[in-house]
């Protein structure tokens, strides 16, 4: 008999993403394996239970994940989930597990093996695994869409016989993948973009999308990027310069978009209440890392504040769900690529490699043990949240940013361009 991939219905009402789509239900089941979708689980990203079924699928309920080997999802399963799970089998989704160390226990506890996407290793083989790249990249781009929905005039400049439309002054604040469509995406609609970031090598980027880049280019500044891409944290004297320099620019903006978030710390605080002040009435401010605790003084999860000099601040959650039928699409595709890469092609069954360096990264839990290295030491304890960089750094996302000159793995053949990124 076949092993069993379970495709869930995700409970979280924010979340209308999925994580298989027929493509990738119509190859799994060319691995060898049964497929097995939840009724309904698609209908939040436009995939009906019908197209999963005309691409091998198995429409089934709840129950049918104690059976599975395998389960693919798009958030951490939750403890009752847990229970409907068979010890020994191999859970995958993005796990968000920094500050999470209940949740992992529980994971360790169920006997899964649990595998969290967002620690996939930024390698060649791994490019079109990477889902932080391929979520962040929309995430950007509805950024723009929902800036441009709170903002009651238009984006581009208009010339009519009436008088002139002035473009709107758009600032992206954190240049990863997230804030490069950002600037693509509002430059396609016509704003005068601006954007800033601490690493030196992004600015020929921002140039490259027909932005203007602003930071103080000091000698510091130069040397602000580590060897592996990302940002280090800049001196005293350094931010002083920046956030006067990013102050006196929010002021004059139309709409502000903040990107920056850092893998197991709170968000840093890019835009004080000061600064939001300073703004005209109907300026809009999006923050993308409002879960995270927000780039913004005043963002509020899940809301759009409007404040008491007009200025709009957007903390809509879960900003990829929010275009799921593109996004469960690159998701399900990321996931398929994860997983093949475990399947012994002979056998047609699961062969899970626990000495390649992908399972190493990002294996959280295995044989009722948390094992990954950065939780296992604190599996007994409680985790203490890091304070928040405070406002005056500006941050390039870990995460979600321009990915650095990538190590080449041994491969056979030359990888693709990484999908998602911008």
């Amino acid at each position: 008999m076949g092993q069993t991939v379970f495709i869930p219905r995700e409970l979280d009402a924010n979340e209308p993403r999925v994580a298989a789509s027929p493509e990738t239900v119509k190859r799994m089941a060319g691995l060898g394996f049964e497929v097995i979708v939840e009724k309904g689980a698609g209908l939040g990203s436009r995939i009906t239970d019908q197209e999963f079924a005309t691409a091998g699928g198995t429409i089934g309920t709840a129950g049918d994940a104690k059976n599975a080997d395998v389960v693919l999802k798009v958030r951490r399963p939750t403890d009752a989930e847990l229970k409907g799970y068979k010890s020994g089998a191999a859970v995958i989704a993005i796990m968000d597990p920094y500050g999470n160390d209940a949740a992992l226990a529980a994971m360790a506890s169920a006997g899964i093996t649990a595998f969290s996407m967002e620690f996939m290793p930024r390698i060649t083989r791994a490019q079109v695994m990477d889902v932080l790249s391929s979520q962040a990249n929309l995430a950007g781009y509805q950024a723009v869409v929902d800036a441009a929905a709170e903002y009651d005039r238009a984006l581009p400049m208009m010339m009519t016989a009436a008088g002139t439309v002035p473009a709107a002054k758009t600032f992206i604040m954190g240049v990863g993948v997230a804030g490069l469509q950002a600037i693509a995406t509002a430059r396609r609609l016509g704003a005068v973009v601006t954007a800033t970031d601490v690493r030196p090598a992004v600015k020929e980027q921002v140039q490259s999308l027909g932005a203007k880049f602003l930071a103080v280019e000091d000698e510091e500044f130069k040397a602000a990027e580590t060897a592996g891409g990302y940002a280090k944290e800049m001196s005293k004297e350094y931010q002083a310069k920046q956030a006067a320099l990013t102050a006196e620019h929010i002021a004059k903006q139309d709409i502000v978009i903040t990107t920056a978030l850092i893998p197991g710390r709170p968000a840093p605080k890019l835009v004080s209440a000061a600064m939001v002040a300073s703004m005209k009435p109907g300026s809009v401010i999006v923050d993308l890392a409002v879960e995270r605790g927000g780039n913004v003084e005043g963002a509020v999860p899940g809301r759009v504040v409007t404040t008491e000099n007009g200025v709009k601040i957007v903390g809509h959650l879960n900003v990829p769900g929010r275009v799921a039928a593109s996004a469960s699409l690159l998701y399900a595709k990321n996931l398929y690529a994860f997983l093949e890469t475990m399947v012994d092609k002979a056998t047609k069954t699961l062969a899970i490699k626990r000495d390649d360096e992908l399972v190493k990264a990002t294996m959280l839990t295995d044989a009722g043990q948390v094992v990954h290295p950065s939780f296992a030491k604190a599996a007994g304890q409680p985790r203490t949240e890091p304070a928040a960089i405070p406002a005056t750094v500006l941050v390039a996302d870990a995460a979600d940013k321009k990915p650095a000159p990538r190590r080449r793995a041994a491969a056979k053949s030359p990888s693709p361009k990484p999908e998602g990124t911008a």
